[in-house]
């Protein structure tokens, strides 16, 4: 009778685990051994797409595409582990590398998040807020954008062979900015109203004659040689959000003087 009953609560015990096996969770879309691929996995996915893919993968085809694709790579994941290559030295170096990239962007978004939240609060304590007076008074100092070319060259001696060669022929601007320009496309060609770009390329430009090579001139950026290729008045409603951002930089650049007062900064710079 004993033996009966044990076998009889055994058997129920080995139905109640199969059973338990084959429940289906709510949110599940596919299983892939003892792994279960969920709707927030497919959600998951999805976010990463592009906005075109994205509204792909929520049509039904699309949706059992990306499926087939989540499942494949599972199943990959499934085989690569049964054979240990999740212990083997490669995946293991490939693993810490990954975990020290990982830590540093987590330090760099922590940096990036503090210094954040320090522009903001000054901001909400108006330390950088600008008055309508102060852009009336800039403006009617500064109304107008400058917009020049420039070359800039790593390297003085460059620099000078390259000045040489175009005021000998300024027509071989192209030709040398080709060449010998290191800067992006970004600098090569620039608008700015005073305040906006380099102090000192600013001044050379406001004093320079239209279509007359400058140079050179040594800023953290290199070398440069510029062109100033027109000037034109802004007017005042164009101005003013530019007028706004110069003035708070400045007031914010005053604040992180203070700073450097109290906390002690030091740039070493190579010899050229």
């Amino acid at each position: 009778m004993k033996r009966c009953l044990l076998i009889a609560v055994l058997c129920l015990a080995v139905w109640g685990c199969k059973k338990a096996a084959d429940t289906i969770p709510d949110d599940a879309a596919a299983r892939v051994g003892r792994e279960t691929i969920t709707e927030e996995d497919i959600a998951a996915r999805t976010a990463l797409l592009s906005e075109d893919d994205r509204a792909f993968a929520k049509t039904p085809i699309g949706r059992q595409n990306l499926l087939q694709i989540i499942t494949r790579e599972k199943l990959i994941a499934a085989a690569a582990k049964d054979e240990q290559l999740d212990q083997s030295d490669v995946y293991l170096s490939i693993m810490e590398d990954k975990r020290a990239q990982l830590a540093d962007i987590y330090r760099q978004f922590g940096e990036q998040t503090l210094e954040q939240l320090w522009y903001d609060e000054l901001k909400e304590k108006g330390d950088t807020a600008v008055t309508d007076e102060e852009i009336d008074a800039y403006y009617d100092k500064y109304p107008y954008e400058m917009t020049i070319q420039q070359i800039i060259i790593d390297n003085a001696q460059t620099a000078d062979q390259v000045l040489r060669a175009l005021k000998a022929s300024p027509r071989r601007w192209n030709e040398l900015e080709r060449q010998y320009s290191c800067a992006p496309d970004a600098l090569r060609k620039l608008s700015f109203m005073p305040g906006e770009y380099l102090p000192d390329i600013e001044v050379i430009a406001a004093n320079s004659p239209t279509n007359s090579v400058q140079g050179f001139f040594k800023t953290a950026q290199g070398f440069h040689i510029i062109k100033k290729t027109g000037e034109k008045r802004l007017s005042r409603k164009a101005a003013e959000p530019r007028i706004r951002e110069v003035l708070e930089n400045k007031k914010l650049d005053k604040i992180l003087d203070a700073l450097k007062n109290k906390y002690e900064v030091v740039i070493y710079e190579k010899s050229e």
